[in-house]
Order: structure tokens, then sequence, then C-alpha cells
């Protein structure tokens, strides 16, 4: 049994594309296998049970983070590869086009990580997302800086919003600007980039001008580290960064910008190695992970191996690889908080498509590390604040 895969295996995401392949690939390792030790749906058996015990094959295709390649890398999983289902693909914009694909083809397609929330508003029939939207997740970062305001006493009240120009960052931005009005916070500019671009001086010059408080960016990896880079140069720093995920939930950005450079910056997420601390699937899983990657597992990986899980769970309940039988049984979904490694109550789709059962958390970046800081009744650590400026930093 066939699953097409599209993730972007080259290009400027191609390092968390490599991260969520290692996890989709150890979901299917985990159903194909025996795990008895795991507590999740399918782990205990090899094979799907209902199938007779079918092994389950990924067959991975590279978007390059284009949306034309992912249109017409589906077209191909589809009519050459002959999947039973399609899965994919990270960024929102290559999402739509290749869902668009699976839609007037009848097949299923499961995302784990797109947030723009525009992609369960389509009335589309096929298309699946386990993960929480950027409207869920901007709530969660205002609801963040207001608490950080009201609770822990952060001189806090004004957000400008950076954002890159394709649907991931257009949708975050109004998604982030409704939630702030409802959590009495003011919007005092926003600054939209051309994706993947090689400047962006003057676009942190026009933040620096606007005085915010916070800086809530929508970037993927390479923009996220260039942004701090030029932050840097620039001697722009915020009081807070509360990111919208994407690259600067990617180790690569502690990497890319350096740990000391990268302290202090928040942002949200739906999963954190410190899960693995209080949910013995989770920590179980992480070995593996670590095992496959050479790393801990990160948010991105994290959604995908959980939204890979859900779907074959949900073919071995349909009894069968028709799509439609397939589609109902994604549908019946109803996992409960033991049955995912994520900190959410479960996975249960409503009428469009979208897991009502998920949730987000703020991470902040501490000694290198991703931690909990809200909300605040399941962190690991107290928040830090402000943001120390630039020049008492070291390398």
């Amino acid at each position: 049994m066939r699953i097409g895969v599209i993730l972007p295996l080259s290009g400027v995401a191609a390092s968390v594309g490599a991260d969520e392949k290692a996890a989709v690939e150890l979901a299917v390792k985990i159903v194909n296998e025996e795990t008895p030790d795991l507590p999740l749906p399918l782990a205990a058996t090899a094979g799907l049970p209902n199938l007779g015990g079918a092994k389950v094959e990924l067959i991975f295709a590279d978007s390059q983070g284009k949306a034309e390649v992912g249109q017409s890398e589906a077209e191909r999983l589809i009519n050459q590869e002959n999947v039973v289902a399609l899965f994919g693909c990270y960024q929102s914009a290559v999402t739509k086009t290749a869902s668009a694909v699976a839609e007037r083809a009848g097949i299923p397609f499961m995302n784990g990580e797109s947030s723009s929330p525009a992609l369960t508003e389509s009335g589309y029939q096929w298309f699946f997302r386990t993960s929480p939207h950027d409207g869920d997740f901007s709530k969660a970062i205002m609801a963040f800086i207001r608490a950080m305001a009201d609770e822990k006493g952060a001189d806090v009240s004004t957000v400008s919003l950076l954002y890159e120009d394709t649907d991931f960052g257009v949708n975050s931005a109004k998604a982030l600007t409704d939630e702030a009005e409802a959590h009495g916070l003011q919007i005092v500019g926003e600054v939209k980039y051309k994706a993947n671009t090689t400047a962006l001086t003057s676009e942190v010059q026009a933040l620096r001008s606007q005085g915010a408080d916070v800086l809530c960016p929508a970037s993927y990896t390479n923009d996220a580290i260039l942004t701090i880079e030029t932050a840097r140069q620039q001697g722009y720093l915020p009081k807070m960064i509360v990111a919208q995920d994407a690259g600067y939930s990617d180790p690569a950005f502690i990497e890319g910008v350096g740990a000391a450079f990268a302290e202090g910056i928040a942002t949200r997420s739906a999963f954190s190695i410190d899960i693995t601390e209080i949910k013995p699937a989770a920590a179980k899983v992480n070995e593996m992970y670590r095992e496959i990657a050479g790393k801990d597992m990160h948010d991105v990986p994290a959604r995908g191996f959980t939204a890979m899980m859900v779907l074959l769970d949900a073919i071995n309940r349909a009894g069968s690889t028709d799509p439609e039988a397939i589609r109902e049984a994604l549908e019946a979904t109803d996992l409960g908080p033991d049955d995912t490694i994520m900190p959410w109550q479960g996975v249960r789709f409503d009428e469009k498509h979208q897991n009502t059962l998920g949730g987000g958390i703020i991470v902040q970046i501490q000694n290198g590390e991703y931690r909990t800081v809200y909300p605040f009744d399941v962190a690991t650590v107290e928040p830090s604040y402000p943001l120390q400026p630039w020049d008492q930093r070291g390398a």
C-alpha cells in the first residue's frame, strides 16, 4: 500500500523537510513492525491488521518549496505511482496547489504542518488537517503577550508584524491582527517582504521606525536567520520577539544565528521536547527519532509524525484502500490524549476537516534549547524578559 509524501527536500526549507521525512518514515516503521512497548495505536502489531497485515510504503516527492512543483508532483504520485493518499506539504502555498489536485482526483490528503487557515475554508471533501492553524496559534501568541503584561509585569502593548508574501505570511498577518485587537494590543505597523529574499535592510529599518514593543515575524528558516542578522547589524531590538513558528522553530535557526543571538526569542509551537517529560509515548518516539535523525524531535517533525499516524489509523479502520472508505474513516476519527505524542486532547475533525482537539504552546529559546513558557500552568521554565541587547551577548 503506497502513500505519496510531498515535502521540500531541496531548496530553502530542505532542513525542515529532511527532519519531517525522518519523522514520517519513523511512523511507518512503527506501524510496519511490532513495537509493543509504545502505547500508540497500531504500534503493537506488524502492518495494518484490518488489511491482513499489509505494509505501508512511502513514495517521496520533492516540492523544492515551489507551489507549481508540488502541484505537478501530486499529479504524478496519483496518476503514475497509484498512491492511495497524499501527505504534505509543509509550506501552505505548496499544500494549497497539491491539495487541489487531490480534491479533483478524489484522493484523501492529510496535512500535519501547514498553518494557513484558508486551507480548511475551501469546502474540500478530501483534505484533512490535524494541526492547529494560524488563527489558533495567533490566539496563543497574543494571549501570551497579554499575559506577560498582566501577570509578569512586562511593559508591552504595541506590536509590529513582519511577514513573507506567500499564503503562510499573508494569512498569518491577518490572524495576528484579528487576535491583537481581541487581546487589547495595538498593531502599530506591518512589513511584507518577498519570500526567500537576499536582503531585509529596508524592512528592518521600517520596523525600527515603528518602535513597537513586540515583533511578531512569520518567515521560513533562511528568512528568519536573515531577519535576526540584519536586526543585529541595524541595532534593532524590540522588548520581545514572538514568532509564528516556521523558521523560528527550526533548530537550524539557532545554529544559523548562534545560540547567543537566538537567546530569548519565542515562537508558537505545537510540540516541545519538554513534553517527553510528561508523556511516555513522546519520550519513546523521540528516542527512536534521535536514532534516525541524530537530533531531538521538534515541532514540525512531531506534527508530521502525528498526522501520518492518524492517516494510517484511518486506513486501518477503513479496512480498505478505497479512497471513499478512507475518507469516511478519517471523518470518524476520535483519538484521545493518550493516542498521540502531542500535548493535545486528541484528534477529532469538524465539518471542515480541521482537528478541533489540538492546541498551541509558546516556547522560548533558552541556553540554546526550545523550552515551554506558556501556558504558564504547563511551562517548564519562566519566560525571560526583555530581550538582552545585542552588544551584551557573547558570540
